[in-house]
């Protein structure tokens, strides 16, 4: 199963191809954010992530609640960070 994860936005580290470092759950990972730059981001916003990919900006309440919601699901959600931890994206 895959699940859309909430993260913050640290930095933009690739301005040309809309590449920026986000922390999830405390995993640091480059993703693409082309498709919520056209509402403005910068660090400290939240976006939710699938697949690499910023899908939409949130704020930081819906962050939390959707974190605390996604912890409820236990090892669906534990899982899901396993992979995201162990995979190669930097």
């Amino acid at each position: 199963m895959c699940l859309g994860i909430p993260g913050q936005i640290l930095s933009i580290e690739d301005d040309a191809n809309s590449i920026a470092k986000v922390d999830v759950s405390g995993v640091k990972r480059n993703v693409n954010v082309a498709l919520v730059r056209p509402e403005g981001i910068a660090p400290g916003d939240w976006v939710l992530i699938h697949v690499g990919f910023a899908m939409s900006k949130i704020d930081e309440s819906e962050a939390f609640e959707t974190m605390k919601a996604l912890r409820a699901m236990g090892d669906v959600y534990t899982d899901e960070l396993k992979m995201l931890h162990t995979s190669q994206i930097d």
